[in-house]
């Protein structure tokens, strides 16, 4: 047995610790220097990767290790002082020599070591550590050499400390030199890798920190980091061009570049160029991608691009002066701006940049155009570095105080999304046009900050200055997405002012701000008085009527619009289908579908996702998963679309099947396909499935989201597993009304009544404001436990808070109060509604049914026949259990016969078993089984344990074991059989049959 180990301060404790306890002895110097001394050697090799961020030298010389006397090892005596004293010498001399190399190589290129001085979490951590060897180094390390301060002073260009005799100025480099030298060979070994990449491992996207570079060479190791201080400043821009260039060559784009050698086969073609351009081609204003040359050679066909990276550093320079005297062109086309224009329009931003620079580096002026091209293909590729680009350039060409220029450059900073740099240019320029004015209220707007473009539109009329058409475009759509009605009526005014009401741009607009505001009949007015109504204009009164609910309305839209002559576009088919979807009009919808083959519009991908939709959300999925299976590139907006079909028809198997080939096929799930498939899993009860999903979302980067979030934890509430669902509630850093309404609502599924109230308190506590959702679960966690008080202070706090009461919420109170046992309190609410639907009325009867009134409930029912409401399953139910618990058989018998015949509602498996216990409680025995062995269905265990319980109310033994018999095969398990035959057997005095049922 090896002796425990001992920790001691110094080596000589350590030392004897060892020898006392035959194990090993540990000590530690004041110099942060560890000792230790083993009584067996293994350990020697064990104690190692323990100090393994200790400085390797100094731990290796600095280790005494004390062998027993059976090793063939040689040490030094311990009972000698002298010799232990001389020993140590010695090693302390090899660790000040080894400390020193690595200092000196330290200081020959420090970028190859972390300095970790300002930021080390622990004061024994080393003070800079080296990225590939990791060994370390300590300022204040006792065996340091002498001159370290001020070479490290003379490093952070820093005068030295210590006296001119402490450091020799032969042993150290002064600071310039060193960074010269530095600065050197990393641009050698730069220029070595942009000679030929392939020759280095691209590190980049897979390194684990910033300690491993970004680039090694797979021979000789050499490293390069992109961010290193010492770096040449044309590093990015070479790594940028080299990166488009890799891009073009994967897609098929074959050049001498690529090779070895490239450099000065470039610089060869370039010279050739040069000396003799009528033997290329120039294909600068007619190429169409990046990937054809500029310059093509008419018969060795071999090409050059301006923005190579292997290009000589002369050659954009030697471009401009080549263009034909560019001092003497300034009046004529490229003076103009034609070139920059053309290039812009090519694509080729860059170019026409850097063509800029060069004019104004010789003091040539670029004309107002080429300024306005280039921000405008700024603002179309959203390049908003570009843009600060031209933003410089006007500035150093003195443009920057130019009315017109100045609204461009804010309009372009608006659609690239920098609406502070919008702001500054607004607030900057001398005077201000009705343009610059809208460019500002436009970035206001796209940027969801709609409040802030209407009273900019204020502003605007408050100095004078008249809105165009464009201006009352953008303000009108800020209007309609925050549901801005007065604002909006109080700009329509504006516009029947200036005359504008007849413009179709500005019509639409106000039509969809109507429409967006839930009033159709003034959208709808607007749109009759247009004198001229393009395919936008229907477009956007057929979305008005979709997306409040008229389907029916927006397909006979549809139909006048053919009518009148205006074709049909991508976007008309699209909102149609949506509204087939909402209101399941399948066969209006495979009648679009016929239109859109023959229009030539169902290979578009945003057509097919709404094929997909109208389908699953009509019933057919199949059909939907046919024209899914014939896109050819579905978007992530399709794969949703055919997901959420098997999730709302409760295949949540095929759905998550479908996200495996989906991830499989390269595609990227969004929030929306989480949210989909955790409603999937929810509806199979699948909690594995579930889980694996939270891992898929938490790599996506969309655990923090609201929505997934809220979905997560609806999915683990109906999975069982509140414990989880708690989990993500208490992580969540932001919760909204459906976060809490999501929570409260798991705990009511799990019969928590008390805990989903006391939730509700906490959320009251925190200022949020309930919506109908949530009032709807806490009712029904009320419900739940009978909490009567509870239900009472909810129903006035939904009064109080001004909630306008009607739909969901009337039915969900009626239900409360009806289950706590107060049917006149729920009478009270029924009575009171404005509109009922069939939920309101089956809510009542089934009240009924529960307090024994059957006949209050057929009373409610002849009512709701004569008011037309057409009942479904869950109302026939109802009515059904009303008249079983008021023995009233003739009144059920009729109701279950007139189901199909009067109302074409099929009986189901509860139907039968409501009229099994309508027939058993009246002491009809016989009837009600053979009324069961008459079903069309097969009937289940609930409708045998329906006959059982009448069996044993009645005391019928034979008819209670025939039962029995059937619903133990249906369910083994089944205790409340045994226990209802036990109870049976029990009041006919039959103990034999007692005894063996309990056994």
């Amino acid at each position: 047995m090896l002796g425990a180990p001992a920790f001691c301060k110094h080596r000589e404790a350590g030392m004897a610790a060892a020898g006392a306890t035959g194990g090993i002895g540990l000590g530690c110097s004041s110099d942060r220097h560890f000792f230790f001394s083993a009584a067996a050697p293994q350990f020697s090799l064990l104690l190692r990767p323990l100090f393994g961020f200790a400085n390797e030298y100094a731990l290796s010389s600095s280790t005494a290790l004390l062998l027993p006397p059976s090793s063939s090892i040689h040490c030094p005596p311990m009972a000698s002082e002298s010799s232990r004293t001389s020993a140590s010498e010695k090693e302390g001399q090899a660790a000040r020599i080894r400390i020193e190399r690595l200092w000196h190589q330290y200081f020959f290129n420090p970028s190859q070591w972390w300095d970790k001085r300002f930021d080390k979490g622990n004061p024994e951590a080393p003070d800079f550590e080296h990225k590939t060897t990791k060994k370390a180094l300590w300022i204040d390390d006792r065996l340091s050499p002498s001159w370290l301060q001020a070479k490290l002073a003379t490093l952070t260009r820093q005068p030295p400390q210590e006296s001119p005799s402490s450091s020799s100025s032969s042993s150290s480099l002064s600071a310039c030199q060193m960074t010269y030298g530095q600065e050197s060979r990393t641009k050698e070994l730069w220029e070595e890798f942009f000679l030929d990449p392939s020759q280095w491992w691209d590190n980049r996207s897979d390194k684990r920190n910033q300690r491993f570079p970004d680039f090694k060479h797979k021979t000789t190791k050499k490293a390069l980091w992109i961010h290193n201080k010492f770096n040449p400043p044309w590093v990015h821009a070479r790594l940028a061009a080299m990166v488009e260039c890799q891009e073009q060559a994967q897609s098929g784009w074959s050049t001498p570049e690529i090779s070895r050698g490239g450099v000065v086969r470039m610089e060869q073609l370039w010279q050739e160029f040069f000396s003799d351009p009528s033997q290329w081609w120039d294909n600068r204003f007619i190429k169409k991608s990046l990937k054809y040359p500029d310059f093509k050679h008419k018969s060795t066909h071999e090409g050059l691009w301006i923005e190579s990276w292997l290009n000589p550093p002369w050659v954009k320079a030697k471009m401009i002066t080549s263009l034909g005297g560019l001092r003497s062109r300034v009046t004529g086309s490229f003076g103009n701006g034609d070139i920059v224009s053309k290039l812009c329009q090519e694509g080729r931003l860059i170019e026409a940049l850097h063509m800029v620079e060069l004019m104004l580096q010789q003091n040539i002026q670029a004309p107002i155009d080429a300024y306005v091209a280039l921000l405008k293909a700024c603002a179309r590729r959203k390049a908003l570095v570009e843009g600060k680009q031209v933003h410089a350039l006007l500035v150093q060409s003195g443009r920057d105080s130019d009315v017109f220029l100045g609204s461009t450059l804010l309009d372009m900073y608006a659609k690239c999304g920098s609406v502070v740099d919008a702001l500054k240019v607004f607030n900057m320029m001398p005077e201000h046009t009705v343009f610059s004015w809208t460019a500002l209220m436009s970035a206001y707007a796209e940027h969801g900050q709609c409040e802030e473009a209407i009273n900019l539109f204020q502003r605007m009329q408050r100095t004078g200055i008249a809105p165009d058409k464009v201006s009352f475009v953008v303000v009108i759509k800020a209007c309609g997405r925050i549901a801005a009605l007065e604002e909006g009526k109080e700009i329509h005014s504006h516009i029947i002012k200036s005359g504008f009401e007849s413009d179709v741009v500005v019509g639409s607009s106000l039509v969809g701000m109507y429409a967006k505001c839930g009033c159709l009949e003034d959208a709808c007015a607007v749109f009759n008085k247009m004198n001229e109504r393009d395919a936008v204009s229907w477009n956007v009164m057929i979305t008005g009527y979709a997306q409040q609910g008229f389907g029916k309305k927006a397909l006979a839209l549809y139909e006048q619009m053919k009518q009148e002559g205006v074709q049909p576009d991508i976007i008309t088919y699209v909102v149609l289908l949506n509204a087939c979807g909402r209101i399941a009009a399948l066969e209006q919808g495979e009648r679009l579908h016929s239109y859109i083959i023959r229009s030539g519009f169902e290979s578009a991908v945003i057509v097919g996702s709404a094929l997909v939709d109208m389908y699953a959300k009509c019933g057919h999925i199949g059909l939907a998963r046919q024209v899914f299976n014939k896109m050819q590139e579905p978007n992530v907006l399709s794969w949703n679309a055919m997901i959420a079909g098997y999730a709302e028809h409760g295949l949540g198997k095929e759905a998550l099947a479908l996200y495996e080939q989906m991830i499989q096929q390269g595609a990227q799930a969004n929030d929306v396909t989480f949210v989909v498939l955790l409603k999937a899993c929810a509806s199979i009860v699948a909690l594995e499935q579930g889980q694996q999903l939270h891992s898929h979302i938490n790599e996506s980067g969309f655990g923090l989201d609201v929505i997934v979030s809220s979905a997560l934890i609806d999915m683990y509430a109906k999975c069982g597993s509140i414990e989880h669902a708690c989990q993500v509630f208490d992580n969540m850093s932001e919760r909204d009304v459906v976060s809490w309404s999501v929570m409260i609502g798991g705990y009511a599924q799990q019969g928590l009544g008390k805990e989903a109230l006391g939730l509700y308190e906490q959320m009251k506590q925190l200022d949020v404001q309930p919506d109908n959702v949530l009032y709807v679960v806490l009712l029904n966690a009320c419900a739940s436990i009978a909490a009567l008080d509870q239900g009472k202070q909810l129903h006035s706090d939904i009064i109080r808070s001004g909630f306008e009461l009607g739909g969901i919420v009337d039915n969900a109170l009626i239900d409360m109060y009806a289950k706590c046992g107060c049917i006149e309190d729920a009478r009270e609410v029924f009575v009171k509604m404005n509109e009922r639907d069939v939920v309101s009325w089956t809510a009542m009867i089934s009240g009924y049914a529960e307090e024994g009134l059957g006949k209050e409930a057929l009373t409610l029912w002849e009512q709701m026949q004569r008011e037309g409401m057409k009942p479904n399953e869950v109302t026939y139910a109802s009515i059904l259990s009303a008249c079983s618990h008021s023995g009233l058989v003739d009144e059920g018998r009729h109701l279950f016969d007139s189901m199909f015949k009067n109302h074409g509602v099929t009986p189901t498996v509860d139907h039968y078993a409501c009229m099994v216990d309508l027939l058993g409680r009246a002491g009809c025995l016989t009837d009600a089984e053979n009324f069961i062995n008459k079903m069309p269905i097969q009937p289940d265990a609930v409708v045998w344990m329906a006959l059982l319980g009448a069996a044993r109310n009645c005391g019928h033994v034979e008819i209670g074991r025939r039962a029995f018999d059937c619903v133990v095969k249906l369910e083994p398990e089944n205790a409340s059989a045994y226990v209802l035959l036990s109870n049976i057997y029990a009041a006919a005095g039959r103990r034999n049959e007692l005894a063996k049922i309990r056994k």
